[in-house]
């Protein structure tokens, strides 16, 4: 009797997030694009040849942000061709935005002192000025946040990813780190990423043009990073209150930094729960933060289906191959398997059903960066947040909501859909990942000495 009598109750919170959740994605502004401006590229090496090509042909301005530019072939090649179009257009504006932090270091394990700014002052003392590098500081280090902002403006395009500009990501020497990638062609939202950029980054007193010998020291621009992140936290695109007509889409851009006032994290809530049928979530990191594992398991018990891909702990960018010593950074794959697997095992009646798919993509020896959701035909997002806590906390992120109300945009994302498939497989059990007592013996020590003292929940939460 007293199941009956809860009934009611226990329905009403099941249905009223999804209710909830879709009128406030109905109610954010957006540009209204027709459905065929919007395009999904197949692969990096398309995408490299997109890049290339638009760097090219652009007429007026190249507005680059992203994490890194990294001083390799590929970076090289990026950075030669903003050099070439500018000097075949000396009127071409182009600004790059990239992390302070990661470009005075280089990758990790590599000790030189100067990072990828070394190659920018290189190229800016023998081709000119004439493109504009920047580096953005977010947080006073760089394992309390960085710049993740991504999305590439030339001229009145978009190119989207989720992808820095390198070697692998560039599916350069016969590896790729695979992301997704879409171009999208409206002035005005070309116009409101660019006008970001510039509003916030490009007259701060935080951020710094590099190409000169004389660098600040990061304490020395402590204040400044104090008063960008303020001003950072809550701001936001701007964009018009659009009606679709027939045959259109809504693109909203999106940012968020912090956890509170976060208009990109406050998105993938209501996204997920405006479900109806299907959700899909793509993380190259398996770390959830608390609120998305909350909103999966209420869809779950709504009754929706969900998959999620990841990848293979060997398809992660920071695994180590056994013939290469280990270091402390190629435990993280493994920490991210531990927690897939324990996720996989509280969840073994869904997995059972079908109703939830955990998904492992691998090929060969690339690696996988992919990041975003999709629900039902109506919504997608293009983001390079990698919906993990400290891309929900700490990172500044945007991406690109697209409200799709006529399903235009399905056969496009059913084609990637099917693509990424290709090379995943679908985990029928928990067993079938490995647990510790598997792992190598100096991961399965590290991992006990990281438990032992709860690291291995601060490690979750940082990286």
């Amino acid at each position: 009797m007293n199941s009956l009598l809860s009934a009611p109750g226990r329905l009403a919170r099941r249905w009223l997030p999804r209710r909830r959740g879709a009128a406030r994605l109905a109610a954010l502004p957006g540009f209204a694009l027709p459905a065929g401006a919007i395009t999904a590229l197949p692969d990096p090496a398309a995408m490299r040849q997109t890049l290339l090509s638009m760097i090219a042909a652009a007429q007026r301005r190249i507005v680059i942000v992203a994490l890194y530019l990294q001083d390799d072939d590929g970076g090289r090649e990026v950075l030669e061709a903003l050099y070439a179009a500018k000097a075949r257009r000396p009127g071409l504006a182009i600004s790059v935005y990239v992390d302070w932090h990661r470009a005075r270091r280089g990758l990790i394990g590599d000790k030189r002192a100067e990072g990828n700014a070394g190659m920018y002052r290189e190229y800016a003392q023998r081709l000119g000025d004439g493109v504009v590098i920047r580096g953005v500081p977010v947080q006073s280090r760089e394992l309390l946040g960085v710049l993740h902002l991504k999305g590439w403006v030339i001229d009145d395009a978009v190119l989207y990813t989720g992808a820095s500009l390198n070697d692998v990501y560039l599916a350069r020497h016969g590896r790729y780190r695979l992301d997704r990638y879409h171009l999208l062609r409206d002035r005005a939202l070309a116009d409101a990423l660019a006008a970001f950029a510039a509003e916030h980054f490009a007259d701060s007193a935080a951020v710094t043009r590099f190409g000169t010998d004389a660098m600040p020291t990061t304490r020395s621009l402590l204040g400044a990073i104090r008063d960008l992140r303020q001003g950072l936290q809550g701001a936001n695109y701007t964009a018009p209150d659009t009606a679709p007509r027939a045959g259109e889409v809504v693109v909203t851009p999106l940012v968020g930094l912090g956890r509170h006032d976060n208009a990109l994290n406050a998105v993938v809530l209501d996204l997920i729960a405006s479900a109806r049928e299907r959700v899909v979530l793509l993380t190259p990191y398996f770390n959830l933060p608390r609120p998305v594992r909350a909103a999966v398991g209420h869809a779950l018990r709504r009754g929706c289906r969900i998959d999620i891909m990841v990848g293979d702990k060997t398809a992660n960018d920071f695994y180590i191959p056994p013939e290469r010593p280990f270091t402390t950074i190629g435990v993280l794959p493994y920490l991210y398997e531990n927690n897939l697997r324990r996720f996989a095992r509280a969840h073994a009646r869904q997995i059972a059903s079908e109703q939830l798919n955990l998904w492992l993509w691998r090929d060969g020896d690339n690696t996988y960066h992919l990041k975003g959701v999709l629900v039902d035909d109506h919504a997608a997002l293009i983001t390079g947040h990698n919906l993990n806590p400290r891309a929900w906390a700490l990172d500044l992120e945007n991406g690109l909501l697209l409200r799709d109300p006529e399903h235009r945009l399905r056969a496009m994302h059913e084609a990637e859909w099917i693509a990424l498939r290709r090379h995943a497989t679908r985990i029928a059990d928990y067993r079938a990942l490995q647990s510790q007592r598997q792992y190598p013996p100096e991961v399965r020590k590290l991992l006990r000495r990281m438990s032992r003292v709860r690291l291995d929940r601060l490690v979750n939460w940082l990286l």
